[in-house]
C-alpha cells in the first residue's frame, strides 16, 4: 500500500499535469481561433494608381491596415510616381511610415489582382474612363472599395455604378468614395453654424437667379503635392479619360450641398434632384504648359482632337443650377494653368439663412485662405448680437478657440490654427470614417443615397451641357 505521503504528492503531481494541460489546450485555442467580430483587419490592394490621391491615403499609417500594401498597375511612370510617394513618406524625418510595397506590373494587372485577391480593400485613384470597369470587378470578386472622385464620369457609367452597389450588398462588401472636403474646417463650421437657428435661422428655398446654397471652385493644372511640383499623367487632359469640368470637381462641390443641408436625411434622385440648367468651357493650355505639366514635348494623339493652332482646349469648366429637396442650389468650376504666386485652389461659398447668410472666401482679401463670415441681414430683429453670441458659445465648446471678431458686414470667425491641417491630411480623416464603416459592414443608408444622388446630379448637368451645345 501506498503510505499516505506518497499518495498525496502523485495525487498533486496528476493534477499539476491536468491543470498544465488544460492551459496548453486553452493557449493553443487562442492561437488557432478566429479574431474577434469588432476586430478589423485590412490588407490593402492599390489598383492603377494614377492619380496622386492613391498615395495620400497611406500618407499615414492606421492600426487596422497591415503595413503590407499589394500593388497592381500597368509599367510607366504612374505607378512609379505613386511609389515615390510612398518611399517619400516612409523615409521622411518627422513621423515616417513603414509602408511595404509588394508590386506587380504588366498588362493583366486587373486580372492578376482579382485572380490572387491578396487584399479585402482595394485603393482606386487614377484614369477615370477605367475606373467604373475597376470597381464593378472588384466589388464582384468581393472586395471593399474606397475610389478617389469621380467615380464615374457620364450617364452610362451611372447606370453601372447603380447595379455596382446592388453586387456590393449582395457580396457584403462597402463601397465609398473619398470625400475631402467635409473635413475641411471652414466648411465643418458652415455646416455647423447653419444648425444653430439663433444664428442662421433657416435655408432659404432660393431661386436660380438667387441660389439658396452656391459653391464655387478655382483649380489648377500645375500644383505642389508634398513640396514638389506634380507631373500630371498626359490622359489628365483628356475629358474622356479624366471627365469633363461638371463631372470631376464638381462632385465635391454637389456632396457639399447635401452634406451641409440635408446630412443624414435620404436624398431620392428621381424625385428630389432636378436639373435645371448646365453649361461648360474650355481652359486653353499652350504647348509650353502642357510640357511644364506633364514633361512632354508634344500632344499624344488622343488630344489631337482638342487642339486647334496648337493650343490645346480642354473642357474643365462648368455650371449647373438645380434644384435638391426644394432648394436652388449652384455650383461652378474653373481650372486655371496656374495659381498666382502664394496662392493655391480657391473655393467660394454661400448658405442663405432667414437670419444670415454664412459665406467662406478665399481670395487675395483673406491671403489665399478660406475664411468663414457670418453676414446678419439688414432686417434682422434687434437683439440678433446677443443670440449670436450665446449660439456661438455652443459651438466654441464643440470646436474649442474658436472667436467672432466683427466687421462691416457682420463677423468673422477667427479659427486656430490647429485646426488647418491642410489638404492631404483630410485623406487620413476619409479613410477613419470608411474604416469605420467597414466595421459595421455597410454604408448608413443616408449616406449610399446621397452618394447615388451626387452621381447622378453630375452626370445630369453634363448631359444636359451635352445637348445644349
Amino acid at each position: 500500500m501506498l503510505s499516505s505521503k506518497n499518495y498525496s504528492y502523485k495525487y498533486a503531481q496528476k493534477r499539476v499535469s491536468l491543470v498544465l494541460g488544460m492551459l496548453a489546450m486553452l493557449a493553443f485555442g487562442c492561437q488557432n481561433k478566429e479574431p474577434k467580430t469588432d476586430e478589423l483587419q485590412i490588407n490593402l490592394l492599390t489598383l492603377d494608381p494614377g492619380h496622386f490621391h492613391a498615395a495620400l491615403v497611406q500618407k499615414s499609417m492606421y492600426k487596422e491596415i497591415s503595413p503590407i500594401v499589394h500593388v497592381y498597375a500597368p509599367e510607366g511612370p504612374e505607378v512609379e510616381a505613386y511609389l515615390k510617394l510612398i518611399e517619400k513618406y516612409n523615409t521622411r524625418a518627422e513621423a515616417p511610415t513603414t509602408w511595404q510595397e509588394k508590386t506587380y506590373k504588366g498588362e493583366d494587372y486587373l486580372q492578376k489582382m482579382l485572380d490572387e485577391k491578396k487584399g479585402n480593400l482595394v485603393i482606386l485613384a487614377g484614369n477615370n474612363q477605367k475606373k467604373t470597369e475597376y470597381i464593378q470587378k472588384s466589388v464582384g470578386a468581393g472586395i471593399n472599395v474606397l475610389a478617389d472622385k469621380p467615380m464615374v464620369i457620364d450617364v452610362n457609367g451611372f447606370g453601372q455604378l447603380e447595379k455596382a452597389f446592388e453586387t456590393a450588398e449582395k457580396n457584403k462588401v462597402v463601397l465609398y468614395d473619398i470625400m475631402t472636403e467635409r473635413y475641411e474646417i471652414t466648411n465643418m463650421l458652415q455646416k455647423e453654424l447653419s444648425l444653430q437657428s439663433e444664428i442662421f435661422g433657416s435655408l432659404e428655398k432660393g431661386t436660380t437667379e438667387n441660389p439658396a446654397i452656391t459653391k464655387e471652385s478655382v483649380h489648377h493644372f500645375f500644383k505642389l503635392v508634398s513640396g514638389a511640383p506634380l507631373i500630371r499623367p498626359q490622359w489628365y487632359y483628356d475629358v474622356n479619360q479624366e471627365g469633363n469640368g461638371l463631372v470631376d470637381v464638381t462632385t465635391h462641390l454637389v456632396d457639399m450641398i447635401q452634406w451641409e443641408c440635408f446630412s443624414d436625411q435620404n436624398i431620392d434622385y428621381k424625385t428630389d434632384v432636378n436639373m435645371i440648367s448646365a453649361k461648360r468651357s474650355a481652359t486653353a493650355i499652350s504647348p509650353s504648359q502642357f510640357k511644364l505639366s506633364t514633361g512632354a514635348a508634344e500632344y499624344p494623339a488622343f488630344l489631337k482632337k482638342d487642339v486647334k493652332d496648337s493650343i490645346l482646349n480642354v473642357y474643365s469648366n462648368g455650371e449647373m443650377n438645380y434644384t435638391i429637396k426644394g432648394v436652388h442650389a449652384k455650383v461652378s468650376v474653373i481650372w486655371n494653368f496656374q495659381a498666382p504666386a502664394g496662392a493655391g485652389d480657391i473655393h467660394y461659398s454661400v448658405m442663405r439663412g432667414t437670419k444670415a447668410n454664412l459665406v467662406i472666401k478665399q481670395g487675395a482679401e483673406q491671403q489665399y485662405k478660406p475664411t468663414l463670415y457670418i453676414v446678419p441681414l439688414k432686417n434682422n430683429e434687434a437683439g440678433y448680437e446677443a443670440s449670436l453670441k450665446k449660439a456661438f458659445e455652443k459651438v466654441s465648446k464643440i470646436y474649442p478657440g474658436l472667436a467672432l471678431k466683427s466687421n462691416k458686414e457682420g463677423w468673422e470667425v477667427v479659427i486656430p490654427e490647429t485646426y488647418k491641417v491642410g489638404h492631404e491630411a483630410h485623406f487620413a480623416e476619409v479613410t477613419k470614417k470608411y474604416l469605420g464603416y467597414l466595421k459595421e459592414k455597410k454604408l448608413p443608408e443616408w449616406e449610399k443615397n446621397a452618394l447615388l444622388s451626387k452621381y447622378y446630379t453630375t452626370t445630369k448637368a453634363l448631359e444636359m451641357a451635352m445637348k445644349s451645345k
